[in-house]
């Protein structure tokens, strides 16, 4: 909770520098309009490499600027003073910071996590109700908490029966693989390393829980309404991009490890546990007709953070109107 209040006062603070962010160039040079991306090391996000590569964001009119922001925390704060005007995140923590007023709307959704997060475990715990009076490092500022919280949530204990050590996903799983902790939340390829520890070994895993974690592509709200055109392109350009990735799967990788400064091995090891979302899967995805949509699933966030204290506003309309007017 103290990390939640932490994002929205710096995102308060920041409004301070809107002006600031504001009075940036509208225009590149060469005619084409700068827009900033932001998101963490993730293959998740990756695709975004590829269009990049192939010059769908020039072709579209767009320069395009990647930014690989590792602190989730800060996210909230970079759309308030508009230092980015576009997003790659999990959606649970999109609607958290919605609900804060960070300037956001939701375009498409990226990937969904089927394996390529868990919970990892020594020899000894072997079922979650196992986990009573163990240390869990986890990142309660990330979607890790979320994810951790609903596997809890089918077990027979509680959060207060389990000692939290709170760090970044990275560093949970190299404490566990270090004998620091008896069990962490974390992501390739930590997850898969979890056996350098003896008895080491996945408890748990997003594929268990394949709508836990979402990753969504979200545009500032503000500069949206400067160029009403950027939701539709980033939403192009991403499928395009998928569309790529399925069809040159070996080339793209090599793509988004160079963007993501992580050999080709440890992202066809991330894209193992990835399913991607591209035109396909989002006119489903983002059809309200259908069970368990995108707007369904969001909800269900609200809800959860709601009841955890995170949220005080269980509107999250505003945050869909590209899909639903």
């Amino acid at each position: 909770m103290k990390k939640f209040l932490a994002v929205v006062l710096t995102a308060m603070l920041a409004l301070s520098c809107v002006a600031c962010g504001a009075a940036e160039k509208t225009a590149s040079t060469d005619g084409l309009v700068p827009l900033k991306i932001a998101f963490c090391t993730w293959a998740g996000y990756a695709p975004l490499y590829i269009a990049e590569e192939k010059g769908y964001f020039e072709e579209a009119g767009y320069d395009v600027e990647i930014v690989i922001m590792e602190d989730e925390s800060t996210y909230g704060a970079a759309l308030v003073s508009n230092s980015i005007q576009a997003l790659g995140q999990v959606l649970d923590r999109d609607i958290i910071q919605f609900d804060a007023g960070a300037p956001e709307t939701y375009v498409c959704t990226m990937d969904c996590s089927t394996g390529g997060d868990g919970l990892i475990a020594t020899a000894e715990i072997q079922t979650v109700d196992d986990l009573a009076g163990k240390t869990v490092a986890l990142d309660k500022s990330a979607t890790s908490y979320f994810f951790f919280l609903q596997v809890l949530a089918d077990s027979n204990i509680t959060e207060d029966q389990i000692n939290i050590v709170e760090m970044g996903n990275d560093e949970a799983g190299e404490a566990f693989i270090a004998g620091q902790v008896d069990a962490a939340v974390t992501w390739e390829p930590a997850l898969s390393n979890c056996v350098e520890r003896e008895g080491g070994h996945i408890l748990v895993s997003s594929a268990q829980y394949p709508k836990a974690i979402i990753d969504v592509l979200t545009v500032n709200t503000n500069f949206l309404a400067e160029h009403p055109d950027a939701a539709d392109i980033l939403n192009n350009c991403w499928n395009k991009s998928v569309e790529y990735l399925n069809e040159n799967f070996d080339e793209s990788c090599e793509i988004m490890a160079k963007g993501l400064d992580l050999s080709v091995e440890d992202v066809k090891a991330e894209c193992a546990g990835i399913t991607f979302y591209g035109e396909a899967e989002n006119k489903v995805f983002n059809d309200l007709s259908t069970e368990e949509n995108v707007v369904e699933i969001a909800e269900m966030c609200t809800d959860f953070w709601l009841e955890k204290g995170y949220m005080e506003s269980e509107d999250i309309s505003g945050f869909f109107t590209y899909i639903t007017e």
